[in-house]
């Protein structure tokens, strides 16, 4: 499968709109916000279960999530969406990728690893770790350290 077809947004077999927020939450979403010592409240557990929930890494927007979350009638704003999406990564279980200044990506991924970013369509995916080689960074500047690096490489498709 092509890296440019794989989307940004929930795995829709994750939406199973007959379960609505009655479902029992699966035992990823639950271990997880455990993990992070995460108060499971209904509107964390529902957004953990799209996030988590079949056990696979996604990168997703708030804009994407809350839209999965509308189609599993789950009742959260876009504004609890952006909050929890945060508190997420605040305990370490997501990490914000952000792409042009203004644009965020939020991945449950947390190991290091770069990007690709696709221009043309939008979409965040994962490169592979074991073919990127940076060899050294430039020194931090007095009374400064490197705290994270972010690598996300832009693509676009080629119009042969």
């Amino acid at each position: 499968m092509n890296p440019g077809t794989i989307r940004p947004y929930i795995n829709p077999q994750v939406i199973r709109e007959s379960q609505g927020m009655t479902a029992k939450p699966s035992k990823f979403a639950t271990d997880w916000l455990g993990k992070a010592g995460l108060r499971p409240t209904r509107q964390r557990l529902a957004l953990a279960e799209l996030l988590v929930g079949d056990g696979q890494h996604r990168h997703v927007t708030a804009e994407s999530l809350f839209e999965a979350a509308r189609a599993r009638r789950a009742p959260v704003s876009l504004a609890t969406v952006y909050n929890t999406l945060r508190a997420f990564c605040e305990a370490g279980l997501m990490q914000e990728v952000t792409v042009d200044g203004s644009r965020s990506y939020f991945d449950t991924n947390t190991r290091q690893h770069p990007h690709f970013f696709w221009e043309d369509d939008g979409q965040l995916t994962d490169a592979p770790s074991d073919q990127l080689v940076i060899s050294r960074f430039p020194d931090a500047p007095e009374g400064a350290e490197i705290a994270s690096v972010e690598v996300v490489i832009r693509l676009r498709r080629r119009k042969d």
